[in-house]
């Protein structure tokens, strides 16, 4: 099997935020995907070493942050090569409480979503974290 050949599937980058008692943690993944339209299902893969995966596990919610694709490096790298246990990630960024109660990254963010988890899969290193969504926005036409 030619494994380049998962480098083939394209994919978005997206923060994805959870809580967990009064504590707000997010991280970067790209595997992310619709599930249903009816009812409007979202899901995503979290590595179970991931503090993002600890909270979504906790509180049963998450938000997906879809990041444009000029966002920098810098910004990304906050919450994609740091950890919320080292650092507070969100100190020089731009965010809301949502509805669910979990953060939402405003800034280089094309929309956002909200969830209530419905459903986890366990496979393997990861938890595909299946949720309904609860609010949904765009917030930007551009491409940023």
């Amino acid at each position: 099997m030619n494994r380049k050949a998962l480098h083939k599937i394209s994919y978005g980058l997206y923060i994805i935020c959870s809580k967990k008692d009064k504590k707000i943690n997010g991280q970067i993944a790209n595997s992310v995907f619709q599930v249903t339209s009816d009812p409007p299902t979202v899901a995503v893969s979290i590595n179970k070493e991931n503090l993002t995966h600890e909270y979504i596990e906790s509180s049963k919610v998450f938000t997906m942050s879809i990041i444009c694709e000029k966002a920098p490096m810098t910004y990304i790298g906050t919450f994609g090569y740091k950890s919320g246990r080292d650092i507070d990630k969100f100190r020089d960024v731009k965010y809301k409480i949502g509805k669910t109660g979990a953060p939402i990254v405003l800034d280089h963010a094309l929309a956002y979503i909200e969830a209530e988890c419905i459903e986890q899969i366990s496979v393997g290193t990861h938890t595909i974290f299946i949720g309904k969504i609860i609010d949904a926005d765009v917030l930007t036409e551009d491409k940023c």
